[in-house]
């Protein structure tokens, strides 16, 4: 994501170049996305951008406002008061990411609540001055994105009762997927009036069918009754899937027939609003007629043209259409892939990210689907007993309280009905009364264990179905077990002790239990506590019992702690060579593990297990020395994984730019960084380090900072000078990038060529990386005191991908090269997809999305069409909507070996993380371990199948396409590549 770096300049200092980068960057803000072009570039040339620490107070309630803001970043409290006293304000709401407020400063009236920042948070502020110039000049455009009374208000009748006293008014600003329509409990249509864009899209695929498959269209007969010209499901599904690639599941197809029966432009013959993959009779809507016509000869043509566009649309909105036709099923009728579908749904949305995995699959149950259009619809006011919780699912609302106006908006994702004072909801889903909810939290707390030592509890356990809710369908007494929700460290590593299965048909199933204290335990209870627990769990012999119940228990324990030691070291592997206090355990183990297999037969069996561990850790491979941390640093080497006691020789720069080159473990702190430089120049008081792009960005890094070198960006570099001197530090010439393109080299290189070398390249990158390296990126490697070298460079190498795309486009001169270009990287994609190397497709399409190519309308223009195509096809798989649900549906449908969209998953670890707290009562949050440890286990996933390189390609002689894409040279200045991208095309006038 492109830096606000342009926007710390002044208005008047900004130049073009400047305002495109600010636009490029605010359009994919939330607050903006719906905002005119023209209206958002006024503001990118009068915004000033703002980075606020945590608690810092924005203005209070009765302050007559200055600035309108947005939300870029961060998140902030709103705060109330009844009184004029700020002591007693209580916070109603909290705004997050494209939230935007402010709008009373058009006309002077006081600020109705107080606003701190919750965290630090980075806004957007536009002036009084020039936020009224704008209204003047855009009211029309305006007037449908802000509150009332500025904005629009549609409500009907209803209008006068908006403004009742005490009110929550809520305003959705964003078009709805469904035209407005009648709420379902029960309704007898979805929509009143079909939108245009699906009426078209019906016909399209009429026309198709009566053009390719007429037999499908018939009169049909069933029970004596004759249904005239219809369709049945399980066919129009047979048939989507014959259609396109895109289409990749009957589940998918069916969510796509369902956004035709949502607008009506597709009709069950009983009225039926859910489209099912059965026996069952739709008919087209312009088949309701006796005298429907033929397509003609032209109708045909153009439905050919017209097809794959249209099921691309369909494949966007079917994901959508799908959820909200299992959402309007009665919660009885529900199947259980329909709560798989909502739980999945579920796990991402942040109003329900602290809630436990039992929790959110019981609201799968529950939830209904409302929708309601824009304004009119009053769910309850104020002083009424609330009854029902509603979440965002798609829209926003703004939240007025009579006499104090707009005070939050909220998004997708958030949750109302805490607060009694509730009207005209967005698209939500609601729990359909209280005592759903409640009967939730009683289940839950019904189905809890918690185990108490003076008074204090230090285990929680949660009872659960055992396997998969598949298994227990239709059966009376489904198997039940006890899931970790927290605990002491101490407690949940006994617990996991005693419930070890060692049976050997149950080792699978004992290595899922495990996998998650393995995985996480670096988090909460590190080695130097954990090795001694393990020593002293070991000789554990109970106090209760007779003397063969204390020997048999004793003998078990042992092996169970065996078992555990044995997945633990698995896991970790060279990671441990690292740490004296594994190793010193290690040894101590198997000398205890060796004295008793020589009187206890049932340990022998265990013991060569552990012999073969041990001696890969005793005889560690001597330490690697890097040269440097370059992605294409190999001429003909595979990649081996870096580890945190390799060596590097790196090259850190003086303010001259001169440079001294120092010799440091990889995973050597900024202090041990800035000894080595001082030893190198003689004298280190004063130093610090830096780190700095090739746009001249400057970060002073901190002491404890770790790995430093793998976190640079592709053209960054060290700098080492004096406090008093960091304003005057400059890039080196060097990291400005090329000058000239390759495609004179790659041109003549085969598309398919280059993804099949690329690819080869990104696994060995991407094999490297360790699960643990994601936990330590997670948390924060500076707490673990650890490297994350090798998933440091797989996230540059995405970057690399991207710029050199951006880079080749913006350094060719010609026009008509630029096309063959373009043509080029559209192919490259396309392999790479087909190679299932999604990281390098995704970085691919994203450089192609960049600004700096984006705009250069002449060159696209003389695009193909069949190219256009193909590219709106990828860009389709990058639609970030509902979580990026048309990747997930890709990559579910994926066999191993793949090569994930790796931002994707350090999203998702992050999300887990920040809505989730690590300790609850001082009680370690195993519930969120868990989450996080099973989105990790998506690369163990993914490798899980060996690469193995077509043999064909193998064969033949890629060693020049080998070297060139293992050392791309780019540029990653986007001011640059703008400009660069401006001299190519002139902004027309």
């Amino acid at each position: 994501m492109v830096p606000f770096t342009s926007m710390v300049l002044k208005p008047l200092e900004r130049s073009s170049e400047d305002v495109d980068i600010i636009f490029t960057r605010l359009k994919e803000v939330k607050a903006f996305e719906k905002f005119h072009p023209n209206l958002l570039h006024q503001i990118c040339l009068c915004g000033y951008y703002e980075n606020l620490e945590k608690g810092i107070t924005l203005f209070r309630q009765g302050d007559i406002g200055t600035n309108w803001y947005a939300v870029l970043a961060g998140s902030l409290d709103v705060k109330v008061s009844e009184t004029s006293s700020h002591q007693d304000a209580v916070t109603i709401c909290t705004l997050g990411i494209g939230t935007a407020f402010g709008e009373s400063i058009l006309d002077n009236t006081p600020r109705h609540a107080t606003i701190v920042t919750r965290e630090s948070s980075e806004l957007l502020r536009i002036e009084q001055k020039d936020f009224k110039a704008l209204w003047e000049k855009y009211r029309q455009y305006m007037a449908g994105l802000l509150a009332p009374p500025y904005g629009v208000m549609e409500t009907g009748s209803n209008n006068d009762s908006k403004w009742k006293l005490g009110t929550f008014c809520i305003e959705k600003f964003v078009t709805p997927l469904i035209e407005p329509h009648v709420p379902l409990r029960p309704a007898n249509t979805i929509t009143k009036v079909p939108s245009e864009k699906i009426l078209r899209a019906g016909k399209i695929l009429r026309n198709a069918i009566l053009s390719r498959a007429p037999h499908m269209i018939r009169d049909r007969k069933y029970h004596l009754k004759t249904y005239r010209q219809c369709c049945v499901g399980t066919e129009l599904v047979d048939w989507m899937l014959q259609q396109t690639p895109c289409v990749h599941s009957r589940t998918q197809a069916v969510g796509m027939w369902q956004v035709l029966v949502e607008d009506g432009v597709l009709n069950h013959v009983d009225q039926e609003h859910h489209f099912q993959d059965k026996y069952l009779f739709y008919r087209f809507l312009d088949d309701e007629h006796e005298d429907a016509p033929l397509p003609t000869e032209e109708e045909k043509k153009e439905c050919d043209e017209e097809l794959q566009d249209t099921l691309l649309l369909l494949s966007q909105m079917g994901p959508d259409a799908h959820m909200r036709m299992i959402l309007r099923k009665p919660p009885g009728q529900r199947t259980v892939d329909d709560l798989e579908i909502i739980y999945e749904e579920l796990l991402h949305i942040k109003a329900l990210s602290h809630l436990s995995t039992t929790v959110k699959r019981e609201l799968a149950g529950v939830l209904i689907f409302e929708s309601h259009a824009k304004g009119g619809t009053v769910l309850f006011n104020q002083g009424e007993e609330g009854t029902s919780w509603y979440i965002i699912l798609k829209g926003s609302v703004n939240v007025v309280i009579y006499g104090k106006g707009v005070v939050c908006t909220l998004h997708e994702g958030d949750d109302f009905g805490k607060l009694a004072l509730v009207n005209d909801a967005p698209r939500a889903a609601s729990i359909v009364d209280k005592e759903d909810f409640n009967r939730i939290l009683r289940d839950v707390e019904a189905n809890t264990v918690r185990l108490k030592e003076h008074d204090q509890d230090v285990l929680v356990l949660e009872k659960v179905p055992a396997g998969n809710r598949a298994s227990n369908q239709g059966n009376s007494q489904p198997q039940q077990k006890y899931t970790v929700m927290s605990g002491t460290p101490e407690k949940i590593l006994e617990h996991f002790l005693e419930t070890i299965r060692l049976e050997p048909a149950l080792n699978e199933a004992t290595e899922s239990v495990l996998n998650d204290f393995v995985m996480m335990h670096c988090v909460f209870m590190p080695n130097t506590q954990l090795c001694p627990a393990l020593m002293a769990q070991y000789p554990f012999v109970p106090s209760q019992g007779t003397e063969q119940e204390k020997m048999d228990y004793a003998l078990n324990n042992k092996r169970r702690v065996i078992r555990l030691v044995l997945q633990w070291a698995a896991m970790y592997g060279d990671v441990l060579q690292e740490d004296d206090v594994a190793m010193a355990f290690l040894e101590e183990f198997y000398v205890s593990v060796s004295d008793d297999a020589r009187m206890i037969a049932a340990l022998k069996e265990q013991l060569p297990e552990l012999e073969k561990t041990l001696l890969l850790f005793l005889f560690p491979q001597h330490k690697v020395l890097l040269q440097q941390f370059n992605t294409g640093d190999e001429r003909s080497q595979k990649r081996q994984p870096i580890r945190g006691s390799d060596e590097v020789l790196f090259k850190v720069y003086c303010m001259d730019h001169t440079y001294t080159t120092i010799r440091v473990p990889v995973a050597a702190s900024v202090k041990e960084v800035l000894s080595a430089v001082a030893d190198k120049l003689g004298s280190g008081e004063g130093l610090i380090i830096v780190k700095m792009s090739s746009g001249g960005e400057k970060v002073v890094l901190k002491p404890n900072d770790v790995s430093v070198f793998t976190t640079l960006t592709i053209n960054g570099r060290l700098f080492a000078c004096p406090r008093e001197q960091f304003d005057s530090l400059t890039p080196l010439p060097e990291q400005e990038g090329p000058t000239v393109g390759t495609v004179g080299t790659f041109e003549l290189m085969s598309s398919k060529d280059l993804a099949y070398q690329m690819t080869i390249y990104d696994w060995e990158l991407f094999n490297c990386v360790h699960e643990l390296e994601l936990i330590y990126h997670t948390f924060g490697r500076h707490h673990f005191k650890k490297t994350t070298a090798n998933l440091d460079l797989f996230l540059r190498r995405f970057n690399e991908i991207q710029f050199w795309v951006v880079t080749e486009i913006c350094l060719c001169s010609q026009p008509s090269k630029r096309v063959q270009l373009l043509k080029k990287f559209i192919k490259i994609a396309a392999h790479c997809k087909e190679y299932k190397n999604l990281n390098s497709f995704f970085a691919i399409v994203m450089g192609l999305s960049n600004v700096a190519v984006s705009r250069l309308a002449l060159t696209w223009e003389k695009l193909p069409s069949k190219f256009k195509k193909f590219y709106a096809e990828f860009e389709s798989l990058m639609d970030p909507s509902r979580n990026h649900r048309a990747y997930r549906l890709t990559v579910a449908k994926l066999d191993p070996p793949l090569i994930p969209f790796m931002p994707l998953l350090i999203k998702d670890m992050t999300f887990t993380h920040e809505g989730n707290k690590t300790f609850i009562d001082s009680l370690v949050n195993f519930e969120k371990m868990r989450m996080i440890a099973n989105t990790a286990r998506t690369v163990r996933y993914c490798r899980s199948q060996p690469f193995n390189p077509d043999a064909a390609q193998a064969n033949k002689n890629h060693q020049d396409v080998r070297s060139y894409v293992r050392q791309l040279n780019v540029i990653d200045n986007q001011r640059t590549l703008s400009q660069m991208s401006h001299r190519l095309e002139p902004r027309r006038p």
